[in-house]
């Protein structure tokens, strides 16, 4: 109903409310979708931002504990290390001169690198050396924790936070809370024993002092969890002490988010393929969102302001766009009850000109065209004349062969009245009254025809013979398409052929389609020119220059434009031996007409 009144409006009406609705309809999608978008976007690229920041802080970390394990490397290779580990007791004479060696190198890598707070070595003989750090009690260092799991992991780089609780001291006021413990099995490279453990504690201050300046937003923080799930370093933050580490699994989703004190909180960490480590960045929804709601209220009233002005200049366009076209609508009513002589005064230069223009070039053109409309059907009229005159002269052809083939009877000249009655028959057939289209028995019969004439005149130098498979006389097939292989074979096969030349006609049903061929004995083709003729029919439509006098391009081109291009000829032939052109076609049924 509202449809149908709509219908009824005029173009200013309707034109307002498409102005208005496209105006409307868009601020309001992109005022909700935009929203969603925006706020969506700015949750990915908060994501996004902190889940690079972890991943470099990850890298950092990363970078320092391989720095450590370098070093760790590096002085378990040096000889006099090497010497002080297979020391067994205190009692060997070069006992001050190798650990003198090894306390030099332990405080050269001290010195070197800052972050480092000590370095131990303590070998399987429960001998130890170290350049800022010293056994509290007399208890065996080599029964300690740490010792005994370096020694477990054999060779693998144990990390221990905040080592509280060893038989060791620290000369530089370095407590175990302050430091990274990373241990590690020396072992001997001609024995594949190890033989001792050396330990680096590592300055946590050291990442401390590279994550406090980091933040997520203004409230978030970035703290990190060793692999037992303990906190190696963390912020100042109440928030902390309420993250669950059951939470952060080893599951591929690594970002959620969780209520903390009644605050949504999103969670982000990475964990280190290397340290075992994970860095975890904790920022709030509330503070993330916060900017997307001042944006929200500027765009709603932008789009309030947008739509106020919109109405306005919709009624300035609509009533530009109507006030000419009513002019345009009236002309074309005096068109329609038969005033051709009105115009369209043009004083526009838009598109509405561009149809007024176009209304006069129709009016003139209208005119035009019912003059030459009465001059068409006179010629129509001349051509039919022209047409019933020109169907008269097969029939005096006909009536003239007759006549011909008489008086040859009449004479005995029996030779001339067979090759008379061939031609009448191959001219009937072959024009068959305009015909696109023959039975297989009367295309045959074509043939026939023209191979009689053609064996009249060759005499002796020409046999053929004709294959029909039965069953096959109601299918149809286009008009003269084994009269031109035929030629074809006889004038560049046979004609070319020294002694008796023969022609072979074949038409049945294979795959489901007609196939005929014509083959012949004569001289054949070269390679090089029948690559070229087949090459040339795959070619529909192109250039035929190379078939002419072969007779073959028409009648492939004929059958591929009408019936499609996996019917249509195939060529075969060796040179000396003979040809073979078969024809493809589908099977049409002649209709019956029942009288």
């Amino acid at each position: 109903m509202w449809r149908r009144a709509f219908q009824q409006k005029g173009i200013r009406f309707k034109l307002l409310v498409y102005f208005l609705s496209l105006i409307l309809l868009p601020i309001l999608t992109i005022g909700l979708i935009s929203d969603i978008i925006y706020t969506s976007s700015i949750e990915r690229e908060t994501n996004l931002h902190a889940q690079e920041i972890i991943e470099q802080i990850q890298k950092n970390v990363e970078f320092y504990i391989q720095d450590m394990d370098h070093i760790e490397h590096y002085i378990s290779q040096d000889p006099s290390m090497m010497a002080f580990l297979q020391t067994s007791n205190t009692l060997e004479p070069n006992r001050v001169s190798i650990e003198t060696d090894v306390r030099r190198l332990l405080r050269t890598y001290a010195e070197v690198h800052p972050e480092i707070a000590g370095i131990v070595v303590v070998n399987d003989s429960d001998l130890y050396i170290s350049n800022e750090q010293y056994r509290i009690s007399r208890d065996p260092l080599t029964r300690e924790d740490w010792y005994q799991r370096a020694i477990a992991s054999k060779g693998e780089l144990l990390l221990i936070s905040r080592p509280i609780g060893r038989n060791l001291t620290s000369g530089n006021q370095v407590n175990a809370e302050e430091v990274l413990s990373v241990v590690k099995a020396i072992q001997n490279p001609m024995t594949q024993k190890f033989v001792g453990v050396i330990s680096i504690d590592f300055k946590l201050d050291t990442i401390e002092k590279m994550i406090q300046k980091i933040t997520l937003g203004k409230t978030g923080f970035v703290y990190m969890m060793d692999a037992a799930g303990d906190v190696v370093y963390s912020p100042d933050n109440p928030v902390v002490y309420r993250i669950n580490a059951e939470w952060l699994g080893d599951s591929s989703n690594r970002q959620f988010t969780q209520t903390i004190n009644h605050n949504q909180y999103q969670i982000i960490y990475t964990k280190s393929d290397f340290t075992k480590w994970k860095i975890i960045g904790v920022f709030s929804f509330k503070e993330t969102f916060k900017e997307a709601s001042r944006i929200r209220l500027y765009t709603l009233i932008i789009a309030i302001l947008t739509v106020i002005l919109a109405v306005i200049l919709a009624f300035f366009y609509t009533s530009s766009i109507a006030n000419p076209l009513n002019k345009l609508k009236n002309l074309m009513r005096k068109v329609q009850n038969g005033d051709l002589n009105v115009r369209f005064d043009n004083q526009y230069h838009d598109e509405i000109g561009q149809v007024g223009n176009g209304f006069n070039s129709m009016l003139e053109e209208i005119r035009n065209l019912i003059e030459l409309v009465y001059k068409e059907q006179q010629g129509k009229r001349e051509a039919e004349i022209k047409i019933l005159q020109a169907q008269i002269k097969p029939h005096f052809l006909y009536n003239t062969l007759d006549a011909i083939q008489w008086m040859a009877h009449e004479r005995g000249a029996t030779d001339l009245v067979e090759m008379i009655d061939a031609l009448t028959h191959f001219f009937r057939i072959g024009l068959s009254k305009g015909k696109e289209t023959l039975t297989v028995s009367d295309e045959i019969a074509h043939v026939r025809s023209y191979l009689i004439i053609q064996k009249i005149r060759y005499e002796e130098k020409l046999e053929f013979e004709i294959e029909c498979e039965e069953g096959l006389e109601h299918l149809l097939v286009l008009k003269l398409t084994l009269q031109p292989l035929v030629e074809n074979a006889i004038y560049h096969g046979i004609k070319a052929r020294r002694g008796v030349g023969k022609v072979s006609v074949q038409a049945k049903v294979i795959k489901g389609m007609l196939y005929c061929s014509v083959s012949d004995n004569g001289i054949g083709i070269q390679p090089e020119k029948l690559q070229e003729i087949r090459h040339m029919l795959e070619k529909s439509g192109k250039d035929t220059s190379a078939l002419q006098g072969f007779g073959i391009y028409n009648v492939s081109e004929r059958i591929k434009l009408n019936y499609g291009n996996e019917y249509g000829l195939t060529f075969h032939s060796e040179y000396g031996v003979g040809t073979t052109v078969e024809v493809w076609h589908p099977l049409l049924e002649k209709l019956v007409v029942l009288k």
